[in-house]
Order: C-alpha cells, then sequence, then structure tokens
C-alpha cells in the first residue's frame, strides 16, 4: 500500500466551506481504480485551525499519479478544492512501514 500525505493550508475563514466542497469530492477519489481509505483531518493546534491533513492510501503509487491525476474526475476535484489553498499544497507519497506499535 501507498500512502499519498498532504498538508492543507486553508484560506483562513475559508474552512467550512472547504469541509464542504470536500465532501462533495470524495466520491471522485474514492471511485478511483486503486483506491483504499481516505482520512482527512483537521490541525488542533492554536493558531493552526486553517490546516488540514490529507491521507489517502492507494494499491500503488501509479493508481493516484497516473490513474486519478489523469482521470476526468481529477479535473472536477481540482476545479472544487485548488481555490482555498495558500500555499498550494505539497503532496507526498510513503511506502510501507517501516515500524509499527
Amino acid at each position: 500500500m501507498i500512502l499519498e500525505s498532504a498538508l492543507l493550508d486553508v484560506l483562513p475563514g475559508e474552512e467550512e466551506a472547504f469541509v464542504a466542497a470536500f465532501r462533495e469530492a470524495r466520491p471522485l477519489i474514492a471511485a478511483q481504480p486503486g483506491f483504499l481509505h481516505l482520512e482527512l483531518r483537521r490541525c488542533l493546534d492554536e493558531g493552526r485551525g486553517s490546516r488540514f491533513l490529507l491521507q489517502v492510501g492507494w494499491e500503488r503509487l501509479e493508481d493516484h499519479t497516473e490513474g486519478f491525476r489523469r482521470s476526468a474526475e481529477y479535473a472536477r476535484w481540482r476545479e472544487l478544492l485548488h481555490r482555498f489553498y495558500d500555499p498550494f499544497p505539497e503532496v507526498e507519497h510513503y511506502g510501507e512501514p517501516l515500524a509499527d506499535a
């Protein structure tokens, strides 16, 4: 499994609109081949309420980089969500766990 991770800095004051747009966008990614799971979490630290952590599980790296990002659904995902970010998030991909508790 591959874990996609992104810190999403949302424009202050747009957090609730972002969450609503994300709810609309979620089925677009969930329907993709290789999609396993998704978590969106809001930062609880003081002064960081506009930051969210997105983690998506994929079967293979290519399911995200070539499959979803080249799909018609990604165009709609981008339309719904990318306007909320400042700065634009850096997306990283991680391999299998090296240790777990």
